[in-house]
């Protein structure tokens, strides 16, 4: 690893460390359910898209 990649994994780590003891248990339920609905609309959107892409080529 270079030095820039250390320098970048001890950052992460350390606000990482810093914020976790901040973090309540329903925030993490919060944001897991919001994240997870972000994917599926994010793809869905995706889908659809490619989809009116393909109608309007032809």
């Amino acid at each position: 690893m270079t030095a820039n990649n250390h320098t970048l994994i001890g950052t992460a780590g350390g606000t990482f460390l810093s914020i976790a003891p901040n973090i309540q248990s329903e925030d993490i339920a919060k944001t897991v359910i919001l994240a997870t609905i972000g994917a599926v609309v994010s793809f869905t959107i995706s889908l659809v898209l490619k989809s009116l892409n393909k109608k309007h080529k032809k």
